[in-house]
């Protein structure tokens, strides 16, 4: 295992067992890429989603007359709101594996595939 010093620029240091110093990898400016990228994604759509989730929740507490408005038949505004999230979950979901797919998934091959490489090269 590493035992101090600056961290390496690679996305590993192999210690002479063959072992990954995964804190070292972990300090790696590939791998914080790539945690960069991917809390760049999530972070603000889960904020977002949080707030239209709220916001459904208040106004069925404290908007309950316009939230019973009926738009078609038995079909009230409450009810789309609340067919809205799961609408929105599985979107948001799509989106972030269509993301990751194209964004995160060839980051974290390079770093795994680095990694592989290296350990073989120390066994």
């Amino acid at each position: 295992m590493r035992q101090g010093g600056p961290v390496s620029e690679s996305t590993a240091d192999i210690a002479d067992t063959g072992d990954i110093d995964y804190v070292a990898v972990q300090e790696s400016a590939p791998f914080r890429t790539l945690r960069t990228t991917q809390r760049r994604f999530v972070f603000p759509l889960s904020i977002a989603f949080l707030i239209w989730y709220f916001i459904y929740v208040l106004l069925s507490s404290f908007a309950t007359d316009f939230m019973s408005q009926r738009v078609w038949g038995d079909i009230t505004v409450g009810l789309l709101f609340g067919l809205g999230q799961f609408v929105t979950t599985f979107a948001i979901t799509m989106w972030y594996v269509s993301y990751a797919n194209r964004r995160l998934d060839p980051k974290a091959e390079q770093i795994r595939t680095e990694l592989e490489a290296r350990q073989e090269a120390a066994s």
